[in-house]
């Protein structure tokens, strides 16, 4: 399905570039969350009804954003080509589930809390670190297995050697885990590290070097894999735009090789002439 009138399709583009459109956006949809949080308070009947008709208002508007948006592609299946517009289509959707007595009203309160997340798609910045959280995901999960065979081969070891001086904490290697991730967080750690100084002098060893292995190393190294994914992807977004080191970088490679292109008809035009003579 495509749009015939090329003219307004001009027309809502030019609206949906709009800094003035875009600020819009932001504002209703913070206002929106605001409304939300307001529903949570105990106040009259009256300002319930008034908060029912800013909601029905504010998701008049988010429709009519997302079709000013879906009117503005040349081919509306274009529009859902992107994974953030299908997220905002269907939050907006889902807003349109009328809020009654009915069973349905909690699945609609907590569907249009979801409308405060379309921030993401609106503004680039937080689309940049959403990517960015979700592409590093993989990577950090190797990190967080190491992780865990980290935690299960101190907590094996403190089952065995701290298990009678507190069985609360130290009882089976489960419970020796959620008490070296107390220690990870830095929850009293040093209570826990006192009550077995008292039988073994020397168990500060066991303790600081499970904190430097967690809270330092394995911490740092998951830093540094959203650092390095949130670096490509702003790198990505300022090819794609055109902004920055690399997107000047990708203008010149592309007008690089086409240059390159024309010089090589140019020099094949050239020898078939040479050879014609």
């Amino acid at each position: 399905m495509s749009f015939p009138s090329a003219e307004l399709r001009e027309y809502f583009i030019a609206i949906r570039s709009n800094k003035i459109f875009e600020m819009t956006v932001i504002a209703i949809i913070l206002l929106s969350a605001m409304l939300i949080g307001a529903t949570t308070y105990d106040i009259s009947p009256f300002w319930m009804d008034v908060l029912g008709v800013f909601d029905i208002a504010v998701t008049l508007f988010f429709l009519a954003e997302v079709l000013i948006r879906m009117a503005a592609e040349e081919k509306v299946r274009n529009f859902f080509k992107s994974g953030w517009n299908v997220f905002d289509f269907l939050i907006v959707t889902a807003s349109l589930i009328p809020v009654d007595e009915s069973q349905m009203v909690l699945l609609a309160r907590l569907l249009r809390i979801f409308r405060v997340l379309r921030l993401i798609s609106i503004i680039p910045e937080l689309r940049i670190l959403m990517n960015a959280l979700v592409k590093a995901i993989p990577r950090i999960g190797y990190v967080a297995l190491l992780m865990f065979i980290i935690f299960y081969v101190y907590a094996a070891f403190g089952s065995f050697f701290f298990e009678q001086i507190n069985p609360v904490l130290w009882g089976d290697i489960t419970i020796a885990m959620l008490t070296l991730f107390r220690v990870a967080t830095f929850e009293d750690w040093t209570d826990v590290m006192y009550e077995t100084m008292e039988v073994y002098p020397f168990s500060w060893m066991f303790y600081i070097s499970f904190i430097v292995l967690t809270a330092f190393v394995f911490l740092n190294m998951m830093i540094g894999v959203v650092i390095d994914v949130m670096q490509k992807e702003h790198e990505k977004f300022d090819r794609e735009h055109g902004e920055g080191e690399a997107g000047e970088v990708h203008w010149i490679r592309e007008h690089t090789e086409t240059i390159e292109r024309r010089l090589e008809r140019m020099e094949s035009l050239l020898k078939d002439m040479a050879e014609k003579k």
